[in-house]
């Protein structure tokens, strides 16, 4: 029997709302010895599931908070225990004293995702859909939130179990056949098998192949956008992000550090890098600048290099496009409400994407969102389909994939049948270890350490 636990589920900080949850044999019972309800006659041990009641929570001294207690029963509740949840006033104050009197009727702390860790262990969902609720948790756009929502729901488990199905069906069918030669069975097909294989291993590549679409989905884009001084850096950061971030003045300089803020564009998350303005500088913080913007630079998934509209371009501009050649960078060519003077053709030498903006008025916008979901190959990329969601889940297919071509490495060099079946049951662990189904206590225990407490 599992402990009752307890943790605040709730953000810190002051809020309209915050929640107490427990869960494990036994909470009801214990929450009913805090909780009071208005109505006498519905007690929470003689509720049942997905009820709720107003009442208040006491201390020896009196009343604590009104709250609203909601029932769940087994196995029908998120962690598929007894479940409560004790919806408070959200003042810190208020939840850290129902907290501690949970505490004192008898629950224990709730480590770092040891509620989900309990659905996981009680058959509730997989390991992957398991790690798509901290996904979910941190979804800070449409598409990061679909695609956690999706795996959340078990999209990638089933392709995977899918594939671990067709490899058991082929190593009980092998291991039957090489280990019973007298009884009557069907004999194994090596061209049906090798057949079999290719596809599974075509199916494993290209989940394999959308890692870092699904990456970028899931934990954003980090984009960083670079130039010259004074070509309006700031001026489209605040455009994207919505909101007077960055200090934009005339005079050239004015950016000395990075500043970060995260944006929604089209759907997808940008951790957006406004950086100081490449050039040289006798200056020595703003070389610290530079140089930070330089590093910026290297790291950033996508890099969007700004120039302006109303001047020709400048040599500081021409060794800022060599920088970045062979990089992904789309051509932010901005002031286009002035008077146009550069050379676009000779610009597009060297970047193929070209975009005009104006980052004072807005416009371009538009064809901006465009050219970043073309650039990282996701306009026609759909959250919802099945998508590794980390570099746990990635090993683990990639060793499968690599267990199933060295099975089909042995059927085209005349191996025998039994050693093809130790390749393919390989493959079927590490399938299985990213859905959890034989995946380690390290492992699990690994998973759930990145957890918030309280999920």
């Amino acid at each position: 029997m599992q402990q009752v636990i307890a943790a605040i589920s709730t953000p810190a900080g002051m809020g309209a709302v915050g929640m107490v949850r427990l869960s494990g044999a036994g909470a009801i019972g214990l929450a009913a010895r805090v909780f009071r309800p208005y109505n006498e006659e519905k007690s929470l041990e003689g509720m049942k599931g997905y009820r709720a009641a107003l009442g208040k929570v006491y201390d020896a001294d009196g009343p604590v908070d009104e709250v609203v207690a909601i029932v769940y029963r087994a196995p029908k509740s998120y962690t598929g225990e007894d479940m409560v949840e004790l919806c408070c006033h959200g003042g810190s104050y208020a939840l850290g004293r129902v907290l501690r009197l949970c505490f004192e009727a008898g629950a224990q702390p709730a480590q770092a995702g040891e509620f989900t860790k309990r659905a996981f262990l009680g058959g509730k969902m997989d390991l992957s859909s398991a790690e798509a609720v901290m996904d979910l948790v941190s979804a800070q756009g449409k598409g990061a939130m679909r695609a956690a929502l999706a795996a959340k729901d078990g999209v990638l488990a089933r392709e995977i179990e899918a594939i671990a199905d067709e490899l058991t069906a082929w190593c009980a069918h092998i291991a039957a056949w090489t280990d019973y030669p007298e009884e009557d069975l069907v004999p194994v097909d090596e061209l049906q098998l090798a057949g079999d294989l290719n596809r599974l291993a075509g199916g494993m590549e290209k989940l394999l192949a959308g890692y870092d679409r699904g990456r970028l989905l899931r934990q954003g884009v980090s984009a960083a956008i670079v130039g010259r001084p004074n070509v309006g850096k700031s001026t489209l950061m605040n455009l994207l992000a919505g909101d007077e971030l960055s200090i934009v003045a005339h005079l050239p300089g004015t950016t000395r550090d990075v500043v970060r803020e995260t944006v929604s564009l089209g759907g997808l998350t940008l951790n957006l890098l406004d950086t100081a303005g490449i050039r040289d500088t006798d200056d020595p913080v703003e070389q610290e600048g530079v140089a930070r913007s330089r590093k910026a630079l290297e790291s950033a998934d996508l890099i969007l290099a700004v120039l302006d509209s109303s001047e020709p371009l400048q040599q500081n501009d021409r060794e800022l496009l060599e920088l970045v050649r062979g990089k992904n960078v789309i051509a932010v060519v901005n002031k286009t409400d002035l008077p146009a003077r550069i050379d676009e053709d000779e610009l597009r030498r060297d970047v193929p994407c070209v975009v005009n903006i104006s980052a004072a008025t807005g416009k371009g916008r538009r064809d901006l969102e465009s050219a970043v979901l073309k650039a990282l190959a996701l306009e026609s990329a759909d959250p919802a389909a099945a998508l590794i969601a980390n570099e746990r889940q990635r090993l683990c297919l990639k060793s499968a994939a690599d267990c199933i071509g060295d099975a089909l490495d042995g059927l085209a060099g005349g191996v025998t049948l039994d050693c093809v079946c130790v390749c393919l049951e390989a493959g079927l662990e590490h399938l299985l270890t990213l859905t959890g189904k034989r995946a380690t206590e390290a492992v699990v225990d690994e998973v759930f350490a990145r957890f918030c407490v309280g999920k």
